[in-house]
Formats: structure tokens, sequence, C-alpha cells
């Protein structure tokens, strides 16, 4: 105690200080007790003296404030203090309340300097750029003679921006999941890269019917190409792709100009990423044109103004109980994730936010029907994930009318056939006010001018076929590559059971049709057909017993007949990808790693004269498409398809897991702010029912 003393009052003095240590000692050798002498008046103090006295005496109520005193004086410290709990309760309080506030406004004061600083208040000169006269005028040539785009205006605004210009050209065409997703994951300084896209930024596609409903804002859904395409130092055209001339290395793209003259040019590429996305199917059903589809953001945009817009007319006084009833019938024609989701979260809005704004009545004569082509909707996920949906829709009375399709669709109504549970066609006609296409995917214009010109290796109508390294049929290995939903990967493991037995023809010196394989030989022949196409080796893992199974004769051996047939037996068991953003993100992410390796293994390929051939196939692995399972919301709820018969379902646990996982997925920092704030400003003050 006198160490923290002397250190406390250091500053007052040696005299002082040694007063106060003197004071103390004689205050400790001072009896609490005294004992007056004997026969003093004062031995037995009388009745009036006694009184107030403590017990034990008058010394100790006058020594102990004395010591306390002194005590407090040397080591600084106040004298504890009882106080009541809530006193404490409103101190503690008051300084948690003064810590926020000062958080706060710390936090403001520095946003607002922050946004100070990305203001550009200088006026100062910019210094001329230099610009390439051939960007300014570029030169004509190819097939039909128009502008070639062979250097850009900022191709010489920096350093960096001058090395790419040496740099292999890499056109992606398309601004989707598969562009992004390949673009995030390539080296900056390998390639002279180039997106072509007659849109100007990403959509995040699976938060789409959210948009249809004011769940979510459009602007939360999209981020700008040209702040991917920054961070790599690539460029941006404007353009729709019309075509390519594989031979030339041009890609012909068109654009509307300033004056409304739609204007021609080619885009020069050594390699070609064609990543157009697909169109809404439409399966030859009449009368599409009174129908809404969900594709891009612009569709989201008119299905709101077109639900509002329905909403507003069945409130008038004009409008009869019978045009009333035909406005508040919304049909969703497809059972897939997309029509399930649409029809999920137009329930919601109908049911949280229509119920307090509009009049009752709409709601009670509101009618939203489901079809589905085939037996439940959802028919992809497991069974027991489309039964718990069809029992939820039921629940909140949403019609599903399953082994039902369109056969035309009407300015005001929607004509469908139903097959009955005795296997008789029923033909019904729905009033219907609003409907939502939704019903698969087909091949883009583009698509099908470019495969058209690869007839002989193009057979599918509905995407561009490709190998497992994803490069395009029928055009030189190594050029052109397409990924997402325009494309699918070939399964056509018994085309190339030539390929596959040339080595062990040549090595038995026998004719490949003539020749016997012997166990040994077949396990070779499998492992050259798990290399070239990995969707098959979960068809390959037991060997000796497919082996027995098609050596028919018992020989031994198997002939060319019988390993031609037991190829065809595992083409019929794989199946095409899924159209998914998932898939599309995978080969993104695939042919980014592929790339960034093919640039490193160049040099050392040009120094071994090794420039023709698979290069792909030798550098890198196939492309092997991993299930990460399938989300699908379902209206306060959520299903969750892990694959192999294993699902999750569940109320709004799920659907915050739900959005948790498309928040993680979402493309930039600022999307996954803008989507939080529109979930808050649900549930704060509910969804945006305005037409604009």
């Amino acid at each position: 105690m006198l160490g923290r003393h002397a250190g406390r009052h250091a500053g007052r003095g040696p005299r002082q200080a040694a007063i106060a240590r003197g004071q103390l000692t004689r205050a400790q050798h001072q009896p609490l007790f005294t004992t007056p002498p004997p026969g003093s008046s004062t031995s037995r103090p009388t009745a009036q003296q006694t009184k107030g006295r403590s017990p034990i005496g008058t010394p100790i109520r006058r020594l102990l404030p004395i010591r306390l005193a002194l005590v407090r004086q040397l080591s600084g410290k106040p004298l504890p203090q009882r106080t009541s709990k809530l006193l404490n309760f409103g101190y503690r309080a008051a300084a948690w309340l003064g810590g926020s506030v000062v958080f706060v406004g710390i936090g403001v004061i520095g946003f607002f300097a922050y946004d100070a600083s990305t203001y550009n208040t200088s006026h100062g000169h910019v210094d001329d750029i230099d610009v390439s006269a051939i960007a300014l005028n570029p030169r004509r040539g190819g097939p039909k003679n128009l502008p070639m785009l062979e250097v850009f205006l900022d191709d010489d605004d920096s350093d960096e921006m001058r090395r790419q210009k040496e740099k292999p050209r890499l056109v992606i065409l398309g601004g989707g999941w598969g562009s992004v997703a390949l673009l995030k994951e390539l080296s900056a300084e390998d390639y002279h890269i180039t997106v072509v896209s007659p849109t100007n930024y990403f959509l995040f596609t699976p938060m789409l019917p959210s948009a249809t409903v004011g769940t979510l804002g459009l602007r939360s859904l999209v981020e700008p190409i040209r702040r991917i395409i920054h961070g790599v130092g690539g460029h941006f055209v404007r353009a729709r792709a019309e075509d390519v001339d594989f031979s030339a290395r041009l890609v012909e793209v068109s654009q509307t100009d300033c004056q409304g003259i739609e204007q021609r040019f080619y885009v020069p590429y050594d390699k070609l990423v064609v990543a157009v996305g697909s169109v809404t199917n439409p399966h030859g059903v009449k009368g599409l044109e009174h129908c809404h589809f969900l594709k891009d953001i612009n569709d989201a945009r008119e299905i709101r103004n077109k639900i509002i817009h329905n909403l507003e007319l069945a409130c008038l006084p004009t409008t009869s109980d019978e045009q009333r009833k035909r406005l508040l019938s919304f049909v969703v024609s497809g059972g897939g994730p997309t029509g399930v989701e649409f029809a999920a979260e137009l329930y919601d809005m109908l049911n949280e936010d229509l119920i307090q704004l509009f009049p009752k009545l709409l709601r009670n004569q509101i009618s939203v029907h489901l079809i589905q082509s085939r037996d439940h909707i959802l028919n992809t996920y497991d069974e027991t994930l489309s039964k718990y949906a069809e029992d939820r829709f039921a629940r909140d009375q949403v019609d599903v009318l399953t082994n039902s399709r369109v056969s035309e669709v009407r300015e005001d109504s929607i004509i469908i056939t139903q097959k009955g549970a005795d296997g008789q066609t029923i033909t019904k006609e729905l009033p219907m006010g609003f409907c939502l296409w939704s019903t698969g995917v087909s091949q883009a214009p583009f698509c099908k001018r470019i495969a058209a010109k690869l007839a002989t290796a193009q057979a599918n109508r509905h995407a561009l076929e490709t190998d497992t390294h994803l490069r395009l049929n029928g055009t030189p290995l190594g050029d052109v590559y397409a990924i997402g939903d325009c494309a699918t990967v070939q399964n056509n493991v018994a085309d190339h059971i030539v390929t596959f037995v040339r080595s062990l023809a040549w090595k038995h010196g026998a004719d490949p049709e003539n020749l016997q394989l012997r166990f040994d030989d077949w396990r070779s022949v499998a492992e050259q057909v798990k290399k070239r196409f990995p969707q098959a080796v979960a068809h390959l893992k037991r060997l000796d017993k497919l082996f027995a199974e098609y050596d028919r004769d018992q020989s031994g051996t198997l002939n060319f007949g019988e390993l031609r047939e037991l190829l065809v037996q595992i083409d019929s068991k794989l199946t095409s990808l899924p159209a998914t953003a998932q898939r599309a993100h995978q080969q993104g992410q695939y042919l980014a790693h592929k790339f960034n390796k093919l640039a490193r293994a160049t040099p050392g390929l040009r120094a071994n004269q090794i420039v023709e051939g698979d290069l792909d196939a030798a550098v890198y692995k196939a492309f092997v498409y991993k299930h990460l399972g399938s989300l699908a919301y379902i209206g306060n709820s959520a299903v969750f398809d892990l694959g192999k018969g294993r699902g999750i379902a569940g109320g709004l646990w799920a659907v915050y897991a739900w959005r948790s996982i498309y928040f993680a997925q979402s493309v930039s920092f600022r999307t996954r702010m803008l989507m939080a704030m529109d979930w808050a400003k649900r549930g704060l003050f509910g969804r945006d029912l305005m037409s604009y």
C-alpha cells in the first residue's frame, strides 16, 4: 500500500509524504480501547454520556474514520460504497448507449469521409491518348469484306493493355454463368480477352422468380460485365453474334448504331468460347404470343407490371365479376424449378401483401394453376420431395394439374388436354388473365446456324455437341469450345470403338474388326473409355462381370461385335448433363483452369515442336460434372435434392438455408448487400407492388 502511495504522491514532495506516513504510523500504534486511570471520574460514564456510544467504546468510532481516510489518501482508491442493482444497471445501460452512439458516429463520419473521396473534384487536363489508326478506322476483310475489330480503342491505355495485344485472342460469346466463371478463374496475363454479348450485365437467374413479385429488386440480380472484365484486363463489345467462319477464325457480330442502322463487323479469334445460352422451347404450341417468358431481367419487369396491372383492373367498378375472375386467374405452364418457384412466389405475394393493400374480395377470387406434363412436378427431384411440394401447394390452394399438356393459348383462355385415371383424354378450357410459359429450353438461332455448318458432326437438334474436353465437334481441335445451356457433352462411347482397339490391333497384328480381346485387353480398353468419357466411370466398376456377361460364346474373349454391344449398353446409361447454372459454372471454371495450364505449357510444347494434335488431352483431364444438389423454393418452405435418394424439405429454416446458399453464390459483394437489404425491406415494409 505504501508503495502505491509513494507512486501516486510522488509529485507532492518529500515533506508532505513523510508527514502522511507519520500520521499513519501513529494511528496504527494507537490502541483501539483506552482504560481511564483508577479513580477517574470518567471511569464509569453516566447514562447520558453512554447514550449513542458504541458498546465497544468511543475511541473506535473516532479512530476508524481517521485510519480509513489515511488509507484512502495513501492508496488512492475510493472507499467501497453500496449501490442498488437498478442504479448499476442504469450505469451500464448508459455506458453501452454512449459507446454505441460513439461507434455509430465514427461509422457515419467514416462513411462520409470515404464518400467524399470518391468524387473527382479536380479540373485538371487529361493528357492526349495515343490511339491506333486501325482502331479508329478498321480495315476490311473476311469473306463478306466487313470491318475487322483487330485493335481496340483502349489497347494503349496502359502498359498492361499494350502487353496483352501480343497474347492469343480469346473471344467469349455471351455473359452468363459459364462466361463469368471463366473470367473469374482466368489468368489475366495469358490472353487478350474479348467478351461479346448483347447485354452489358450478368444476371443471377436463380432468383428471377423473386424479382417478378417484388421480393427482390431488379438491380439486386445484375452485375455490370465491364466490372467483371476489368479484373482480367479484357474488352467488352456490346453486340450480337450472328455467324462464325471457322476456317478464317472470324466471328460475325451485329449492332445497331446511333442512327438506327444495323452494322456488322468481324471479331478475330485464336480461341473461341460459345456460351450464348438457350431460348424457351415452344413445343409447337399455338398462341404463345399471349404468354410471358422468364429468361432475362426485362421478362421479370414485364411480368411484375402485368400482375399489378391485372390487380388494379380487378379493383375497378366497371369490371364485371366474370372479367375479374379471368384477370385473377394465373396459369403457369411447366412444373420444373422455374415454374414451381414462380407459383410459390406469386402465392406468397397474394397471401401476404395483396390481402393488406387490396380489397379482400380479390384474394377470394384469385386462382393459381400449375400445369405439368409428367406425373409429378419437380420430376427431376427425388419423388418424396416432389410429393412434399404437391402437398404444400394443395394446402395453399394452388391447383396442380399433372399429366396435362397445353394444346393452345388464346388471349383470354388456355386449352389443355389431361389424361385421366382411366386413360381417357379430357380437354379443358381455363380462363386466363396471365400465363407464364416455362417448359424447357431450345437452341438459340445463332447455334442453329453454326450447327448447320457442321451438319455431319452436329446431330443433336436441341444443343451443340462437344467432346468431353468441351471442344465443339466438327471444328479444329483447340479452336472452338461450347459451354452452358447451348451445349451438351456427347455420350457416344460406342462410336469410338475403333479408336479404343486400334493400338491393340496393331499390337496383335490383326484387323480391328477381327480382333479377339482377352480380359487384360478389355481392361486396357476400359481405362481408355474412362479417360475419354469420365461420366462412364460409374458403369465400369465391375469389369469382370461385364466381360463375363457379354462373352456370349464363353470363349474367354470378346470379339468386335460383343465389344460394340457392351459399349452401346454403357451409352444407354449415360444421361445428358442438366441445363442449369451449376453445370455452366463448373464448365466455365474447367475451361479457365485448362486455358491457364495450356498457356504455361505452350512454350515447352513449342520448344519440342509439338504444335498440333490433341494438346488439351496432353495437358489436362476431361471434364467431369459433379452434381452438388438442386434447390427449389416452395412458398415459405424449400426442398433440397442432394442426389442418390437423399433429400431435405422444411419450413422457414429451409427458406433461410436456401437464401444463404444463393446469397453465397452471388457474383459480387455489391449484389449480396442489395439482396440482404431487399429481404430486410420485405420483412419491414412488404413487397414492392408498383408498376413502372
